[in-house]
């Protein structure tokens, strides 16, 4: 079901992707030890989660205020690859989940800098 209640960033695909993504990681955490629920898996989903909040939160601003904000997401991204490599070498998720969570965080990265280049250049 829809919302009758519309936010202009929930247009962004780069939002809509990082959406997504935070909730493959909070499906992947689920199966983390439970001595990693205040550790690497509450690190991994706060990053996760990071990327869409603050391109919402930025979102309103002014370009240049956008852009931070843009760039505090692209550093959750960074923050999120570390995580996941982590959670590889702990045997908590498998090579090729790793391997998806990288390509995705690269799409997103990738996105997040064109947005950025695009308000510098506006």
């Amino acid at each position: 079901m829809e919302s009758n209640y519309h936010f202009k960033f929930e247009d962004l695909k780069v939002y809509q992707k990082a959406i997504d993504f935070g909730e493959q990681v909070n499906h992947q955490i689920e199966n983390f030890p439970s001595h990693e629920t205040y550790k690497l898996a509450s690190q991994f989903i706060r990053a996760a989660d990071s990327i869409a909040l603050n391109i919402a939160e930025g979102s309103a601003s002014s370009d240049a205020n956008f852009g931070r904000y843009l760039k505090m997401a692209w550093n959750s991204c960074h923050e999120c690859v570390a995580a996941s490599t982590k959670a590889k070498l702990r045997n908590y998720i498998s090579f090729e989940v790793d391997e998806e969570n990288r390509k995705k965080i690269t799409e997103i990265s990738k996105m997040i800098s064109a947005l950025i280049k695009h308000l510098r250049n506006k």
